[in-house]
């Protein structure tokens, strides 16, 4: 009889498609613009990366970007007291309620204009929002049940320009918003009888931040020509009063006729005034300045530009646009510190809960700075490519990635110094670069006189120099198998260069169009060409055959750029990719270009299998499909008109072939691209350099049920049962046929240690393969290292010789393992030389301090036993160096 749940079952063990990757991080860039802001904890730091947002684990040196974006690029973060939410708002004012727990977004919501701040009340019942020269005043999502997210409160009335900073007292009763009208405005989060608003002048600058003193409602305020006011006020927070209440009927019936004249309902509007009348500051609180500092007493120092305060060790931190951030400590004003961070305006500062940290954001360079005051030293360090970035590589474990950058650096994890320099006979323009497999030969393409230049990686000697080509070199390439160099050129040609018969000439491959990239497969028998044409091609190059093409110009969708004259759809007939990357199973490959998509082809199929968008940025030029209608004019597109200058007409026509915008205009936005991709040598992820950073993406399983040969008897309870009776080799087929990693793990682990060479010798071969990944992974996170290593060991022992033979499959499997046991080998080495140290360090000592007790009863050997001790001494030393 067919049970009713065979068909559910039949349907689940048919193969699974094959999972793609998701974006798992962005690197590269740690800052952008916006406020940084620590979490309740103060151990991390949420920073704004464009439109996304980085989380800096500063205590396990951690960094995670949040799978989410804004639509533009984020100006201000806003952070609940208890560290679960957090509202990111971008340019234009767009908001997101983000749940920091879930890594998710909430809610969505429109503020219409461009927000300079937003900041949560210290209980986190309610939030503030500066916006024009208003403040509104929001319900703070999570402590009521509202179909609304964002409940509008209060409106508040006052300064005469644009708001700058929001700051609250403790106990929530007050707020003070400062603005660019030279003045500072308190307000009362209730209606208090005796402060309902209070303005504060005294400043010839805009106000850049104002800071209530603990337990106060005395003021601090700063300006941007560099003056601090101290404020005191004459009533404590327990002064204040709250305002009598008024006549119930009465608001019901002016809530009535505000719901007929209104199709929204509005919160409550706060008018004040700059110049109150005497009647009204009447028995009302009062406040007097009683004191006012200059921080350019040397005029060293002008134009602050951020600032800090933490309430409770009373200290402040203010940043300026030279670079130069001072420590002060208040309300005396004494001078802490005064250091440079570099010769770049400070954007943000932020102090942790501790006051011990203090982050330092810098926009210009892209840096992201963490510096424990105390000690002096730093906590992080980070600074991106100052320019776009253009290439990158995987180290052969795929545990370090490398990029270099428009800007001359090269980053990566490891200090490295300079140990060769290669020269070529006369002055050339390098424009590709290629090194070997193993590693002894280096190749550099000319530009201009259209040359290869061969050196010695040993020696550093120029050992040949390759002409042929006709146009300038684009692309490099080595075959990892065979000693042949691959060159593409812009003289639609493709050579072969045989490294064991004198560089000849081994195979010329004639392209329809202009060559500008090349790439071998892993297993050297394949050669993948990118053309100017927007065709791929694949080649068999030892019988120089074509075996198939890609025809990708349509995958590339290009977007439209702010001053193109024409649509995107005729801009991308001139489109093409510029980099290629091999799968390290060498059945995919990735393409990359002048667009904001990655595309991944099946080389086998030659089909899209997967078009990956790498931002949804719009702050980035290139984005849009269609020009918006927003920007539209009777004369053409408002991004054509440049109020700065131009031809007669006010027009500028940029110059073709910039990439990276015209830097003289007064707006001006980089455009997106991708210029290299690089699949990782493990085969689960796989990175891309972009205009917004070096991007990763992963394969996360960890989520998704995917079962494996499921039928209707493998379930989590007949598994422990096959358990139970020390039926191993089924168990552990059974659990990977059900494939919940937990349940995989909770069965292997129940194994004895004796078990293991029975269980890998009758485990089959298709199951083998699944048991090296498990290990893989297992190996990250598990704390059974030699366990693991044990069954490790079996499999590659008894299943070696058969996984020989599917070597180009399991590649990305085996060296997924090879780096999980390297990084515990490094680890543990370490540890142990440590160790080892320690252990002769104490004997040393022990041994001194008995020869010493010895002298004294002896006193005839003391000079003997004196230098015994310190031969014992330098020896421990010199193991010291040598390790």
């Amino acid at each position: 009889m067919r049970s009713p749940l065979s068909p559910l079952f039949a349907r689940l063990s048919r193969p699974s498609p094959r999972s793609h990757p998701k974006f798992s991080g962005l690197l590269g860039t740690v800052y952008r613009r916006g406020n940084l802001s620590f979490t309740r904890d103060g151990n991390s730091l949420l920073s704004p990366v464009g439109n996304r947002i980085s989380l800096f684990d500063l205590k396990n040196n951690k960094c995670e970007t949040l799978p989410l974006a804004t639509r533009l690029n984020i100006v201000c973060v806003g952070l609940s007291p208890d560290g679960s939410l957090a509202i990111l708002i971008d340019e234009e004012g767009a908001a997101l309620l983000v749940s920091l727990i879930g890594k998710c977004v909430i809610h969505q919501f429109y503020f219409h204009k461009p927000v300079h701040s937003v900041s949560f009340s210290p209980d986190g019942k309610k939030f503030v929002v500066a916006k024009d020269n208003l403040a509104y005043l929001y319900h703070a999502p999570g402590k009521k049940r509202e179909f609304n997210a964002f409940v509008l409160d209060k409106t508040y009335y006052g300064p005469y320009d644009e708001t700058t900073c929001i700051d609250w007292t403790d106990d929530s009763k007050c707020f003070a918003v400062g603005s660019k009208d030279m003045s500072t405005w308190v307000f009362g989060a209730e209606r208090w009888a005796n402060l309902i608003y209070y303005s504060l002048g005294g400043h010839k600058d805009v106000i850049v931040a104002c800071f209530f003193e603990e337990n106060s409602l005395d003021l601090y305020t700063i300006s941007q020509d560099a003056a601090l006011c101290v404020w005191q006020c004459d009533t404590e927070l327990d002064g204040l009063k709250p305002m009598p209440p008024k006549d119930a009927a009465k608001e019901k019936k002016a809530a009535e006729d505000n719901e007929e004249l209104l199709e929204e309902p509005k919160g409550e509007e706060i008018h004040g005034k700059a110049d109150p009348s005497e009647q009204e500051t009447r028995n009302k609180v009062k406040y007097s300045r009683v004191a006012k500092y200059f921080f350019n007493k040397e005029g060293d120092f002008n134009n602050l530009t951020a600032a800090a305060y933490h309430k409770k060790t009373h200290l402040l931190v203010t940043g300026f646009a030279s670079g130069i951030f001072h420590l002060h400590e208040l309300p005396d004003f004494n001078l802490i510190h005064s250091l440079s961070i570099s010769d770049q305006r400070i954007a943000s500062i932020s102090i942790n809960c501790t006051g011990d940290w203090i982050a330092f954001g810098c926009s210009g360079l892209g840096q992201l700075l963490v510096w424990e005051w105390q000690s002096e030293s730093y906590v992080l360090k980070q600074q991106g490519h100052f320019n776009s970035m253009v290439s990158l590589a995987y180290s052969p474990d795929g545990q370090y990635i490398v990029t270099g950058g428009e800007d001359g650096k090269v980053s990566d994890a490891i200090l490295y110094r300079n140990f060769r320099t290669f020269t070529s006979p006369r002055p050339s323009q390098f424009s590709c670069l290629a090194v070997d497999s193993s590693g002894e030969i280096v190749a550099a393409g000319s530009q201009d006189s259209f040359e290869i230049f061969i050196w010695s990686m040993q020696s550093g000697r120029l050992l040949d120099v390759l002409a042929g080509h006709e146009g300038p070199i684009s692309s490099l390439s080595f075959n990892p198998m065979k000693c042949v160099l691959a060159s593409a050129s812009w003289d639609k040609t493709v050579k072969l260069w045989d490294m064991l018969d004198s560089w000849r000439t081994k195979e010329t491959l004639i392209m329809n169009s202009d060559v500008l990239v090349v790439a071998f497969r892993p297993d050297g028998k394949e050669l993948a060409v990118a053309a100017l044409n927007g065709q791929i091609t694949f080649w068999d190059h030892e019988n120089a055959v074509q075996t198939g093409s890609i025809e990708g110009r349509h995958d590339l969708q290009m977007g439209r750029k702010e001053l193109d004259k024409i649509t995107a759809k005729q801009a991308a007939k001139g489109k093409s990719f510029t980099t290629l990357c091999y799968s390290a199973d060498g059945e995919s490959i990735l393409a990359g270009g002048l667009s904001k998509f990655v595309c991944i082809y099946n080389v086998k199929e030659q089909i899209l299998m997967k078009k990956f968008e790498i931002s949804c940025n719009y702050s980035l030029d290139a984005m849009e499909e269609y020009l918006d209608r927003r920007k539209m004019t009777e004369f053409g597109s408002m991004a054509l008109i440049d109020d700065g200058g131009g031809g007669d007409d006010g027009v500028a026509i940029p110059l073709p072939g910039v990439k990276r915008g015209d830097m003289s205009y007064r707006h001006f936005k980089p455009e997106i691209r991708v210029t290299c991709v690089r699949f990782c040598p493990t085969g689960r992820s796989w990175a891309a350099t972009t205009t917004e950073g070096l991007l990763l993406y992963s394969l996360d399983s960890g989520l998704i049920f995917d079962p494996f040969e499921l039928d209707i008897d493998v379930t989590p309870s007949n598994i422990h049962k096959t358990l139970r009776q020390k039926e191993y080799t089924m168990a552990i087929v059974m659990a990977f046929k059900l494939n919940e990693k937990k349940l995989i793990q909770e069965v292997i682990e129940a194994v004895p240690s004796s078990e293991v060479d029975v269980v890998c010798s009758s485990l089959p071969d298709l199951y083998v393969e699944k048991l090296l990944e498990f290990l893989a992974s297992a190996f990250e996170t598990s704390c059974h290292l030699e366990f693991y290593l044990i069954w490790s060991h079996k499999l590659l022992m008894l299943h070696g010789q058969k996984l020989k033979t599917r070597s180009v499959k399991l590649l990305p499997v085996i060296q997924f393992l090879q780096k999980s046991i390297q990084r515990h080998f490094e680890d543990v080495s370490k540890l142990c030389e440590w160790n080892i140290y320690n252990i002769k360090y104490a004997l040393a000592i022990s041994q001194q301090r008995g020869m010493k007790r010895l002298a004294e009863e002896t006193p005839g050997d003391e000079e003997e036993l004196d230098s015994d001790s310190d031969y014992l001494m330098q020896e421990v030393h010199r193991d010291k160096l040598n390790s």
